[in-house]
């Protein structure tokens, strides 16, 4: 716990054997209360090393991609009671051993939402950001800070917390079930007024680590862009789109399941 909060760490998973094992021991123990894995369908061992890590531990039936991953992940984590929530890939691309920094900002109430972001610190290409990754995640961080006028230095790391009044409050099951998930996620955040944060966070490219290709990576920019578009419009009044609706589909809260 931190500051009373139960904080909680969750790892959506697609075949993550052979790095599992080393994220989970860089997490601190001490002050994470709970952690859960959601495995989707993956093709290896994963959820057989997640059970022997004593990690809570569900495995989709069919894969159900990265956004729906998410979903699930969030879900059970507030149906544990979690007061903060840290989103986790388990492929060790980032360092678990900013848990503490980030969620020590939500816990003190300095911010609802802290991301980890690879551009702060200039250590992304350093760290084997491929460079049309880097040139593009630059690209598009500055068309969504234009259209959406915040100040983000990045929108696409995968190293998040919340907390937990935030994933009950955004219409979270109206986003995608792909990448873009990610990105929709967040512009939620902001369009319903919660303060985002963001720490320094190098980035590890290798093998093992997982990461879109070329084509996926255009998908996944063309959502982006349209994402921000809405925000814009929705902004404005002249349009409203379902992940915008106050009234949209939300996880159940917690104590009311």
């Amino acid at each position: 716990m931190i500051n009373g909060k139960h904080l909680t760490v969750v790892m959506p998973a697609y075949n993550a054997e052979l790095t599992l094992r080393k994220t989970y021991d860089e997490i601190p123990h001490d002050i994470v209360d709970d952690i859960i894995l959601t495995d989707d369908a993956s093709q290896d061992r994963t959820a057989e090393v997640s059970r022997k890590l004593n990690i809570r531990t569900t495995i989709h039936s069919e894969n159900k991609g990265y956004g729906g991953n998410q979903k699930t992940c969030y879900q059970e984590a507030l149906n544990i009671g979690s007061d903060i929530v840290i989103m986790l890939h388990p492929d060790y691309q980032y360092t678990p051993k900013l848990i503490t920094a980030m969620a020590s900002a939500i816990a003190y109430g300095v911010f609802d939402v802290m991301i980890g972001s690879r551009i702060l610190g200039n250590k992304a290409l350093k760290g084997g950001m491929p460079l049309y990754k880097y040139v593009s995640n630059r690209f598009l961080t500055t068309a969504e800070n234009l259209l959406i006028q915040q100040k983000l230095s990045e929108y696409h790391s995968g190293y998040r917390a919340f907390s937990a009044e935030v994933l009950e409050s955004i219409p979270l099951l109206e986003n995608s079930d792909d990448f873009v998930f990610d990105n929709e996620m967040l512009l939620q955040i902001m369009y319903f007024g919660f303060g985002v944060g963001e720490v320094s966070c190098p980035a590890k490219y290798f093998e093992e680590a997982s990461s879109i290709g070329l084509s996926r990576s255009v998908i996944y920019g063309l959502g982006v862009l349209s994402t921000a578009v809405k925000y814009f419009l929705s902004k404005r009044g002249s349009k409203r789109y379902a992940i915008f609706n106050p009234d949209g589909k939300k996880l159940t809260p917690r104590g009311n399941l």
